[in-house]
Order: structure tokens, then C-alpha cells, then sequence
């Protein structure tokens, strides 16, 4: 009988009614570097925690079940997976990667993985004719749905057509949405990436990243990398990201509907000059997130009339944080050409519509009468100190 996720995130089905651990509901963290061998050719199954640790080991079944997978692997961060992916690739090979992506990928892909002769076409995947960029040395296309942070909205099922037309991976980083949401393998993507420090921890308490397949050839591959890099993450940080995976569908429910009132408000505010939101009928891509997902989460990226504007916000906001990170239970406010952004060059950021008057939202689970009412005061609070007391 199938689970329902919110049941998933609770329970790995092989291991009920299974007594271990002394029964304990919680999973224990193995806070240990090495385990003991009874004897010569004779093991416990656990060697050493680089290679493997039973805390680390759950982890991973649970979110590689979420994900509908065969195998996950967890790592320190989310750009430690995703660079321990770009170890699949060889020096002469050429990657079709999305234009608007989160920075640290962008700089990882320029200043890294470039000087390891690795090749790369950036473009508008939601909107481009990604089969007329494929060349012969093309091995993958990787793309984040939706994008961080303007929100475009990439069809899954277009683009796994095309990859596997050509024989390429194609690779999802499904961070802003969680396995809660979209199931990229489900829609033929081969990998799945997430940044674990987002919604899966969902506490702003520790770093973790994943990298989620369902092909043995790929799982093999990052087994033998991540034992090789020794990226994997540590006994404490899995047993974080176990528990928060436990909370992961009613946060994401809450943060969605939070999302959706606020996106709305934002919308009749004169002050804001866009609002780009997936959950709004008026986004480009919402119809394609109702065809590949269960919901449109609770990411906001909106312009406002000016650069003042969007600094004074920033300067004023008291409850909502202004702060780096996303998917927490706190909601976020992040300026992204200071920080999300910051090493992603100016002409890069203007192409994809990322300017000083671009803020981002990560919408948290607070009471969204609360969060209303905070900016409605720092938007009137600027309004009269800009305009003369005009309200918005």
C-alpha cells in the first residue's frame, strides 16, 4: 500500500515493528569516527564515518524515499553536493545549465569548474529551445524549478524528452519546492539536487546538502566520490535534518498559504512594480507548476519603484529578518545583489532581471496577519518619509 508523504517523512517502512535501537522513536546520532571490527575479515557493516555512518545512512533512506529514489546522499552543504556532482564530468565536456541560478552555482560553475575545462551554456531553459544547444560533447542539463531568484518555471517532462533524445542527464535542484511538492525523478530527471539547509532542516540550525537518483550507475559514482572527497555529513547535522524532515509537510503547507496572502498584498501595493510569484494565475510558468507539482511554495521575488525603496525595507524591517538562507519556520527578507548574488556579475544579474530594486521572500510560518501587518507599517513608515506621507 502506498504512504502518503506527510507519512514518509515520519516512518521508513522497512524499519517498523524492526525493535532496533532499543526501540527509541528518535534515531540516535552515532557520534563516532570508527567502529571496532569482532574480527579479521569480519565487520559490522560500518567502517569508518567517512564512508558511512548509521545516522547519515537513515538520513539518506528517508529523504531518497521522499524523492521516490533508489539512493541519496547527504553532504556538509548544498554547494559541497553539488560540487561533488560536477565530479562526473571530464575536462572537453559542455553542460546546458539554466542563466538565473543561485549565485554560489554560478561560481562554482565560473571560477571552478571552468578551470577544470569543463564547458557551459547559460540560457533561459523555461523559454528557450534547449535541443539547439546541445552539441557532441554535451553530457547534461541542470536546472533549478522554480529559479533563484526569478521564479521561472522549467518543464521537467520537455526537458527529460530532450535529454534523453541526446543521451544527457538531466539534473533538478528542486531546493525551493522539496520532494513535499515536486518529484523531478517522477517527471524523468535523472538527479536531484537540494540545498538540506532550506526547507528539509527547516530550523535555520545547521548546514546539509543531497544529491538524489535513481539510476545504480550515478549511485555508484557518488559513493565512490564521496568516500574518496570525504564530503559526507556529520552524526549530528543528519540527526538535525531527520527531525525537521518530521515537520516538513505542515511547514510547507503553512509557508505556501502564508505565501499566497502575501503575494497577493504585495500585489495591490503601489510601491511594488512586480510581483513574481508562481502561485499567482498571472506567473508565465503557473500553469506548468500545476501540471509538475502539488503546490508553488512559499518563495517571493519582488521589484519595488526604486532603489531607496527597497534599502529603507531592509533597514526596517523588525520581525522579518533580513537575512541570508531560506525555508526556515522565520520568514527571510534577502537583497539579492548583495548577497545571494553578490559574486554574479552585474551584467549577468541585469539580464536576468535582478537589479537594486529586487527583493526576495522566503515566507515562513508566522501568524500572516502578523507579517501584514509589519510591512503595511514599513511600507507607509517609507512612504511618508519618501513621498510625503502618501501611503501606498
Amino acid at each position: 500500500m502506498a504512504r502518503g508523504i506527510e507519512t514518509k517523512c515520519l516512518h521508513l517502512e522497512e524499519e517498523e515493528g524492526c525493535g532496533g535501537n532499543y526501540g527509541a522513536v528518535s534515531y540516535p546520532i552515532y557520534q563516532t569516527a570508527t567502529y571496532a571490527h569482532p574480527g579479521v575479515g569480519k565487520s559490522t557493516g560500518y567502517d569508518y564515518s567517512r564512508l558511512q555512518n548509521p545516522t547519515r545512512e537513515h538520513l539518506e533512506k528517508v529523504v531518497a524515499t521522499l524523492e521516490n529514489g533508489t539512493d541519496a546522499v547527504a553532504f556538509s552543504s548544498g554547494m559541497a553536493a553539488i560540487a561533488l556532482l560536477m565530479e562526473l564530468f571530464a575536462p572537453g565536456d559542455h553542460l546546458i545549465v539554466d542563466a538565473d541560478l543561485y549565485g554560489g552555482s554560478i561560481r562554482l560553475f565560473q571560477n571552478v569548474s571552468e578551470k577544470n575545462g569543463i564547458a557551459f551554456s547559460h540560457i533561459d531553459c523555461y523559454r528557450e529551445d534547449v535541443g539547439r544547444y546541445v552539441r557532441e560533447n554535451t553530457k547534461a542539463i541542470y536546472v533549478e524549478t522554480p529559479t533563484n531568484p526569478m521564479m521561472h518555471v522549467a518543464d521537467i517532462r520537455e526537458l527529460s524528452g530532450i535529454a534523453k533524445e541526446h543521451g544527457l542527464l538531466l539534473i533538478v535542484d528542486n531546493t525551493f519546492l522539496t520532494p513535499y511538492f515536486q518529484n523531478p525523478l517522477d517527471l524523468g530527471a535523472d538527479i536531484v539536487v537540494h540545498s538540506g539547509t532550506k526547507y528539509l532542516g527547516g530550523h535555520n540550525d545547521t548546514l546539509a546538502g543531497f544529491l538524489v537518483t535513481n539510476r545504480e550507475d550515478v549511485s555508484e559514482k557518488f559513493r565512490f566520490l564521496v568516500k574518496t572527497t570525504g564530503a559526507g555529513l556529520a552524526p549530528f547535522d543528519s540527526w538535525l535534518i531527520l527531525r525537521g524532515i518530521k515537520t516538513l509537510g505542515v511547514r510547507m503547507e503553512k509557508s505556501q498559504q502564508n505565501a499566497a496572502v502575501l503575494a497577493n498584498w504585495l500585489k495591490g501595493q503601489k510601491a511594488v512594480t512586480d510581483v513574481i510569484y508562481p502561485g499567482l494565475p498571472t506567473h508565465p510558468g503557473h500553469e506548468t507548476m500545476k501540471k509538475q507539482a502539488r503546490g508553488f511554495g512559499a518563495m517571493i521575488t519582488f521589484q519595488l519603484e526604486s532603489r531607496e525603496f527597497a534599502l529603507a525595507v531592509l533597514e526596517k524591517v523588525r520581525m522579518i529578518r533580513f537575512a541570508e538562507s531560506l525555508g526556515g519556520v522565520e520568514t527571510l527578507i534577502t537583497y539579492p545583489t548583495t548577497q545571494t548574488h553578490a559574486d554574479v556579475p552585474e551584467e549577468i544579474r541585469e539580464r536576468n532581471g535582478i537589479t537594486e530594486c529586487t527583493l526576495r521572500l522566503s515566507v515562513g510560518i508566522e501568524d500572516v496577519k502578523d507579517l501584514v501587518d509589519e510591512l503595511e507599517h514599513v511600507f507607509q513608515e517609507i512612504e511618508g518619509e519618501l513621498h510625503g506621507g502618501k501611503k501606498s
